[in-house]
């Protein structure tokens, strides 16, 4: 079996292990965002296909028996795209995406739809914690009256607000880390995506036990196209 694996999460990696483990060719793409990323075991390649057209080709070019998207669960974008391509060659569709977090018993979230409703949100506080990448920081931009320490792994090269400090650092994290960073930056908030998973969720644990407010933005909905699943084990169970 030929499969192309979208994504470079853990569950995509987790994925590659396990098929290349049973002797099957695996290609995983990488969007090449992350400057140093953990690579999967099999062929990689890095790099966008050209929206859905160019996905199209690239699957009929490599004779694909079967695209997996796990990509992160924001990837809007690739999703669609892979829905689109899989749909006009009838190549089957997995998407392997982790569970969402679910709000447990005293957390308070507020929960958004965009980060534009994010920044509206962080206006309200005057220190907040930003942990949604460098990808979409430019709708904070206009957020003049507070000050965000924003963390990510690779510098940002958008705008940003005025009063930032940024923090280079890499998962996962502890929640007595967690619980001293905010401490010793006077964290009113916190804003993060539902990404689902345990690498980054002790902040949701720290921001519940000091009683700090999580300004969390929803997930984009899935394409129709392909079958839901979300461990690796799971996605080879879904092979038709």
């Amino acid at each position: 079996m030929r499969a192309l694996i979208l994504g470079g999460t853990r569950e995509a990696r987790d994925l590659a292990a396990l098929l290349v483990g049973r002797g099957d060719y695996v290609i995983s793409s990488l969007a090449g965002r992350v400057k140093d990323p953990a690579l999967p075991v099999g062929e990689v390649r890095i790099g966008g296909f050209g929206g859905p057209e160019g996905l199209t080709e690239w699957i009929r070019e490599h004779s694909i028996d079967v695209l997996f998207d796990a990509t992160h669960p924001f990837a809007e974008k690739i999703s669609q795209s892979a829905a689109t391509a899989c749909a006009t060659t009838g190549t089957p569709l997995i998407h392997l995406h982790r569970p969402a977090w679910e709000k447990q018993p005293g957390e308070t979230w507020i929960e958004v739809s965009s980060m534009d409703e994010a920044a509206a949100e962080s206006a309200r506080f005057s220190t907040v914690l930003l942990t949604i990448g460098r990808q979409k920081l430019a709708h904070f931009a206009g957020c003049d009256s507070t000050r965000f320490l924003i963390r990510c792994v690779d510098p940002p090269e958008v705008a940003l607000p005025p009063q930032h400090d940024i923090l280079l650092s890499r998962g996962p994290f502890t929640i007595d880390g967690e619980k001293d960073l905010i401490h010793s930056n006077g964290i009113e908030a916190l804003v993060t995506k539902n990404s689902g998973g345990d690498l980054t969720h002790a902040k949701l644990e720290a921001a519940r036990d000091l009683h700090i407010p999580v300004i969390i933005v929803q997930r984009p909905p899935l394409p129709a196209e392909g079958n839901l699943v979300h461990t690796a084990a799971d996605a080879i169970a879904a092979l038709p």
